[in-house]
């Protein structure tokens, strides 16, 4: 039985794509370098800024790596707020789960100070405990160490709760820390081989049949 879910962020609960295609594209078009198309930059997306701006930049503009992420994180605090929005749906979801009062937390690797913003000013702020970013003393995803704190936080274990997200580095996190993964399709860098909820109504299947 789940009785906790710890949600990803960016293509999970928002989509953030338009946001963070724009702050990149900024940063590089200000460098005179290449810029991207949202459908390239959706491959970028899932493993924090600096493998987002590698993956842009490619082999062999690597050493402007640093000039980049600078520029992005100008850019992506004015730019996401017109950028990022709640999927369909999400919003009365998770107020129904939090009405069934099942602990609700978000863990995500966007830098922590940004999914914090992101989650306050699109989430009511009764909804998550805790709400977790990337930061230098936790390990990113799929390293599972802060989602098992989060479960034994809430004096669950990891058999009861399912990690929530849209792509392969989610799914790792789930099976590396033996929690229930649940993985949406709408999202980005989603798995090919596992089976995936396309609706908000497959989700909640899913909570009853697990």
């Amino acid at each position: 039985m789940i009785r906790g879910l710890i949600f990803d962020l960016d293509g999970t609960l928002v989509d953030s794509l338009p946001g963070i295609a724009t702050a990149l594209n900024h940063s590089l078009r200000e460098l005179d370098l290449p810029t991207h198309s949202q459908e390239a930059v959706v491959k970028f997306i899932g493993d924090g800024i600096y493998s987002l701006v590698e993956r842009a930049l490619g082999p062999h503009l690597a050493h402007r790596r640093q000039e980049v992420v600078a520029g992005f994180q100008k850019h992506y605090a004015t730019h996401w707020k017109t950028g990022t929005s709640p999927y369909p749906g999400i919003l009365e979801l998770l107020e129904d789960l939090h009405q069934r009062k099942i602990p609700l937390a978000v863990l995500s690797n966007k830098p922590h100070a940004y999914t914090v913003e992101i989650v306050a000013t699109l989430f009511p702020p009764h909804l998550f405990s805790p709400v977790q970013g990337h930061h230098e003393a936790f390990p990113k995803k799929p390293d599972p160490t802060t989602a098992l704190q989060i479960v034994s936080d809430w004096g669950l274990t990891p058999q009861e709760v399912a990690y929530v997200g849209d792509s392969t580095v989610d799914l790792a996190t789930a099976q590396a820390g033996n929690l229930i993964p649940l993985i949406f399709s709408w999202g980005y860098g989603t798995p090919q081989d596992f089976p995936l909820l396309h609706t908000i109504a497959d989700f909640k299947k899913s909570l009853q049949d697990c």
